[in-house]
């Protein structure tokens, strides 16, 4: 008889490993960003996206309780949509996958060139993909346990940047400053600057839909996973507001001198250089394993769509004799990493974001497809949870999806275009349908984040 997975988690042991894949350390990791897009609103950005992250999440979970399967929202899309539509919603995520591993490398790379500004930062970037790729390319592996310890330290650094916050307000302003209001206003923020930063907030919360992969090794995942799901979009959600409301009292507004590593430099001013060093070495730590699990997790998706012909065989699903990892994969997103020498955090983020935000949308539309699929088939489901609130959902991230960088925006339509011409050679002008990824080789692996 096969082996088979044996279901043993339960609520808290799937929240916390949505937890650690959220990587609640990154909302200081790109607060700069956002806080100068918003002009100093930062947590209103946190909580445009906690709203529409929370739609979104709803939605999965009502997906994931329909399809307890790995393969996300190209299963979902695929089963309740139609083949080909579901193949380019795949096709607009593996753009999130490409452009991953290089943001992290990037935000990285930031943090260090703004401690060492003797160095290049182009430098700090190309160790970072040598020594990943070469760790993946050897065959190390992040595992789940290695994540939680990960998030673990992160919330220890997070709370104590939150309390030495705290006590530096309270010190200086007294205790009336912890409820200025004006974080949330910014200082000349308007509806377009905030959307603009939620946009790029949204980074932070990529992952969360990451516990649809223990699926076959959760107790009751029909019940279980989706309860999950919102969970840690609503801690997450409540860490990053927290995070930015507190980070932006200590430093009001959105000037930098270096906006893609601020808050290494809000650290030193709250906790003077030793904390300021502890905090540098806890982002520079997580955005080394966090790159090296995205890069492993991305190259395992190339692979399993190399093996099933969806990408060229011989190229993605070439694995190396002696070290059995996708080594083809591992150098092309080793080489797409190194666009992050002439790019900003900001711009990259979008990029990341075009393909959640198509696929977060399309997660919603799928939940209104299994809606009027279950009425025609005699049975009836709620119009409110089926239909309102995924249609809310999807409104939401086309408009956040809409308020991207340009670039992203036009990188991501050109590579839907390109999508669509592969799409109708597979199909011979889509006259047969699309091959089908099998995600059960991969599990567990499949939806990366950036942890």
């Amino acid at each position: 008889m096969q082996p088979t997975l044996k279901r043993t988690l339960g609520l808290r042991s799937v929240v916390l490993f949505g937890l650690a894949y959220l990587t609640p350390l990154i909302v200081l990791g790109i607060f700069g960003v956002v806080a100068e897009t918003t002009k100093g609103a930062s947590p209103s950005a946190y909580l445009i996206a906690l709203v529409a992250m929370l739609f979104t999440a709803l939605s999965y979970g009502r997906m994931a309780a329909a399809f307890p399967v790995a393969g996300s929202a190209y299963t979902y899309v695929r089963r309740t949509v139609d083949s080909r539509v579901g193949f380019l919603v795949g096709w607009a995520v593996l753009l999130d996958y490409f452009f991953l591993p290089m943001v992290i490398w990037l935000i990285g790379g930031s943090y260090l060139s703004a401690q060492f500004p003797g160095v290049p930062s182009w430098l700090w970037i190309v160790a970072f993909v040598v020594l990943t790729s070469g760790l993946n390319l050897a065959g190390i592996k992040v595992a789940d346990r290695a994540n939680s310890v990960l998030m673990l330290f992160q919330v220890l650094v997070l709370a104590f940047f939150v309390l030495l916050s705290v006590g530096h307000l309270v010190g200086g302003e007294g205790v009336g400053s912890l409820f200025d209001l004006t974080p949330f206003t910014g200082t000349g923020a308007t509806l377009s600057t905030v959307a603009a930063g939620a946009a790029i907030a949204a980074y932070s919360f990529l992952g969360f839909d990451a516990v649809t992969t223990l699926t076959e090794e959760t107790i009751e995942p029909r019940r279980t996973i989706p309860r999950a799901i919102l969970l840690v979009a609503l801690i997450g959600g409540g860490i990053f507001v927290l995070a930015s409301y507190v980070t932006q009292l200590v430093h009001p507004g959105g000037a930098f001198a270096d906006s893609s590593a601020a808050a290494a430099q809000i650290a030193e001013t709250i906790g003077g250089s030793l904390f300021g060093a502890i905090f540098l070495a806890g982002l520079v730590v997580a955005q080394f394993t966090s790159g090296l699990a995205a890069q492993a997790s991305t190259t395992r998706l190339l692979y399993a769509m190399g093996r099933d012909s969806v990408l060229p065989h011989r190229v993605f699903g070439y694995l190396h004799p002696r070290f059995r990892t996708p080594v083809f994969s591992i150098l092309l997103t080793s080489l797409v990493g190194l666009v992050a020498v002439r790019m900003d955090v900001a711009t990259s983020t979008s990029f990341i974001n075009f393909g959640a935000f198509t696929a977060f949308t399309f997660v919603n539309v799928a939940v209104i497809a299994l809606y009027l699929r279950e009425r025609r088939e005699g049975r009836r489901l709620g119009p409110v949870a089926y239909v309102v609130a995924p249609a809310i959902g999807a409104v939401i991230d086309v408009w956040l999806l809409t308020q991207l960088d340009r670039h992203a925006i036009t990188l991501g339509l050109v590579w839907l275009v390109v999508g669509v011409g592969y799409l109708a050679y597979l199909t011979r002008l889509f006259r047969v349908p699309p091959p089908e990824i099998d995600f059960s080789e991969h599990q567990g692996s499949e939806s990366a984040s950036h942890t």
